[in-house]
């Protein structure tokens, strides 16, 4: 049994200072290596790596690291139920380590993983919510944690959940305030350029002729509708790009181990490479496209198809299993579609026959990028 004894939560008041004294990127990965840092100092530890759940991909990946390399670090992913360490951290809100029989608490694939013998697991969750967890150990040696570590550790976990828990709600309210950008701007179109073109066509489709005057007016009215809607449109619609760390390839990789009850079928054109500057908007479609299928379909097979065709990269998803009747699209791939735009592309989504679902992504590549 992992040994989860309870302990006096201490005051790491110090600690948590420290770390915001230096915080730079709220959420962002240099302030979770600090994280892993300070837990490192504060247990002995010599090695650490942060994961936390991602909603979108349906994985637990890596966030934050020390003493780990960061090569083999983008390797790691996992699900919850396959790691029973961090089921225990979890539910019992505590620092959790083990030291033998590491096949029963981690993925086999990771049972040799850097020479582990002894590994902790402290819990990243706030109020409830399950947010990842925290690896750590002592460069492969053997140890056993006293109150005083497994106090710090609890603590630092508490602090990585509140920086979590506050890139969550950030991520929220952008998406919020980018559905009323999108309303006021529907609102300010429809106010300024589509009631300056009704009052244009009911001057054309009078049955009196217009004098010069009146002519003059209607040119005049039209050239300012659409320098209206040019403004308009010059506008973001979509957020900023999120470099996820990985690339296409290897997020795919990923996906096709986590996927297990519904198979994800890869086809990679060969000598294609997603070029760096669409990766954002691939992976984002990816998502988005799983995200669909999980939510909108019973579905018991996913096709992605990824390659190039006259000129433009294409990245298509396929899914069987769609419900009659449903939309099968949430705003995430529609803020994608709009983000495509802007980078000169379109995203295509809708049924084929039997049931069947596509999204297809198709962005023009430039000439030095092919």
């Amino acid at each position: 049994m992992p040994e989860a004894d309870s302990f006096p939560r201490t005051d790491a008041l110090d600690v948590i200072v420290e770390l915001i004294s230096e915080l730079d990127e709220p959420g962002g990965s240099g302030f979770y290596d600090r994280l892993c840092e300070a837990l490192c100092r504060q247990a002995s530890m010599k090695r650490a790596g942060l994961l936390l759940y991602d909603e979108s991909r349906r994985l637990v990946v890596p966030v934050g690291s020390h003493g780990l390399d960061a090569e083999l670090l983008g390797t790691v992913y996992g699900s919850l139920e396959e790691t029973p360490i961090a089921q225990a951290a979890l539910a019992q809100d505590r620092v959790v380590q083990v030291s033998s029989d590491l096949e029963k608490w981690v993925p086999a694939r990771y049972v040799g993983f850097a020479q582990l013998t002894t590994l902790t697991c402290t819990p990243v969750s706030a109020g409830g919510r399950w947010l990842g967890v925290i690896f750590a150990d002592r460069g492969g040696e053997a140890f056993e944690l006293d109150e005083e570590e497994r106090s710090a550790m609890w603590t630092i976990g508490k602090t990585a959940a509140l920086a979590a828990t506050v890139r969550i709600a950030t991520d929220q309210q952008g998406r919020a305030r980018l559905l009323q950008a999108r309303i006021d701007l529907a609102r300010e179109i429809h106010e300024g350029v589509v009631q300056r073109l009704f009052g244009i066509s009911l001057a054309l489709g009078s049955e009196h002729g217009l004098s010069d005057e009146a002519r003059r007016r209607a040119a005049e009215e039209m050239q300012a509708a659409l320098a209206d809607l040019r403004d308009a449109l010059e506008r973001p619609l979509a957020p900023a790009p999120v470099d996820t760390g990985v690339t296409l390839r290897r997020e795919l990789d990923r996906i096709g181990d986590s996927y297990k009850d519904v198979p994800v079928e890869v086809s990679w054109q060969d000598g294609v490479e997603v070029p760096l500057d669409l990766e954002p908007i691939a992976q984002s479609v990816l998502s988005e496209s799983l995200r669909n299928a999980d939510k909108h379909a019973d579905a018991s097979r996913v096709e992605v198809n990824v390659g190039r065709l006259d000129g433009t990269f294409f990245l298509e998803v396929r899914n069987d299993g769609a419900v009659a009747g449903s939309r099968g699209t949430g705003m995430g791939l529609r803020l994608a579609a709009v983000e495509a735009l802007q980078a000169g592309g379109v995203v295509e989504f809708g049924p084929e026959q039997e049931g069947n679902w596509r999204v297809r992504l198709v962005v023009p590549v430039r000439d030095e990028e092919r």
